[in-house]
């Protein structure tokens, strides 16, 4: 017979399983710059007073919107690799 902890361990696997998209998103490229390097350069480059969403999109970017000092919406686009504001590679 399982043990209670066993069980509790196997039941969150399950529900994290059935909580993910049925098409699961890409991740960043190997040797792109660790996600907390990402966010720690935004907060010095913008006036960040906090997060709303972090999210990698599959073109090839992190999108991320917060709230500036100012108390309004902004967003930004990172590249991965370099940590600098996004342009399209062509």
């Amino acid at each position: 017979m399982a043990r209670p902890k066993a069980l509790g361990f196997a039941a969150l696997g399950l529900a994290l399983a059935l909580a993910a998209p049925a098409s699961a998103q890409r991740v960043p490229p190997q040797g792109a710059l660790p996600l907390s390097q990402i966010i720690a350069g935004v907060e010095k480059a913008q006036p960040v007073s906090s997060f709303r969403e972090v999210e990698w999109d599959d073109d090839g970017y992190w999108d991320i919107e917060f709230i500036n000092t100012q108390n309004r919406s902004d967003s930004i686009r990172i590249d991965p690799m370099t940590g600098e504001p996004w342009t399209r590679r062509r």
